[in-house]
């Protein structure tokens, strides 16, 4: 019996469509992806897209996903917040900084997607196990992903034209912004770790202030009240 010959194309799976959307979305945008594109350059038709993922918005979720894996949650297994907070966070943006054309997909929300879920529980059963109200624990999760997200979108620095000419004459505060594009990325960077310790420090005043409004609401045990 003659043997069957190996396939040209390695068999489709998931993570290979999944892998492979996100290295057009890395190269050509968000914009150009579509499942047609998709499928060309994996070698298949769109159909055989579909059995692995129903929707593009389902391969979106798994793309999303992907890039969660790295964001670690890991730093709030110590107790401290603070620290769990910067880990966090650092390691949220440099997720998003390795692919920054998927940070809309990102930036929508967890939805759906199981990955964002357990992360996002992660951090706020953390906040609140370290005796932040579910209400603030909601609100730093939320400003600490604005934050980010952020800074993931679009640079400060490379706002401005390296030409000295466009602010030297009507601009005398801006006569410096010239050189920012040469020093974006550290001055992106330096921006974004200024932006988030001021954060946490701000937060740790917060934390002091809830936790003896917590001591001044609750009744002291064996107390006693003397009229005079």
């Amino acid at each position: 019996m003659p043997q069957l010959g190996r396939p040209r194309q390695p068999l489709l799976s998931r993570e290979r469509i999944r892998d492979t959307a996100l290295e057009l979305i890395d190269a050509h945008g968000l914009e150009d992806l579509s499942m047609r594109r998709l499928a060309s350059q994996l070698g298949v038709q769109a159909a055989s897209l579909y059995g692995h993922y129903p929707t593009k918005d389902a391969l979106l979720d798994a793309i999303a996903d992907k890039i969660m894996e790295s964001v670690d949650v890991s730093g709030f297994a110590s107790a401290d917040w603070r620290s769990g907070l910067l880990t966090w966070a650092r390691s949220y943006r440099a997720a998003l900084a390795a692919h920054p054309n998927t940070v809309p997909i990102v930036a929508s929300g967890p939805v759906h997607r199981d990955l964002s879920l357990r992360r996002a529980d992660a951090v706020h059963g953390a906040l609140v196990g370290a005796g932040w109200p579910p209400r603030h624990a909601t609100m730093i999760g939320a400003s600490v992903k604005y934050l980010v997200v952020g800074a993931a979108a679009t640079s400060f620095a490379r706002g401005f034209v390296d030409d000295i000419q466009v602010y030297l004459d009507r601009y005398p505060n801006l006569v410096q912004a010239h050189r920012l594009r040469e020093h974006a990325e550290q001055i992106d960077g330096e921006s974004f770790e200024f932006a988030l310790t001021a954060l946490v420090s701000g937060l740790a005043l917060v934390y002091d202030a809830v936790a003896v409004g917590r001591v001044q609401a609750s009744p002291t045990r064996g107390s006693t009240t003397s009229g005079r």
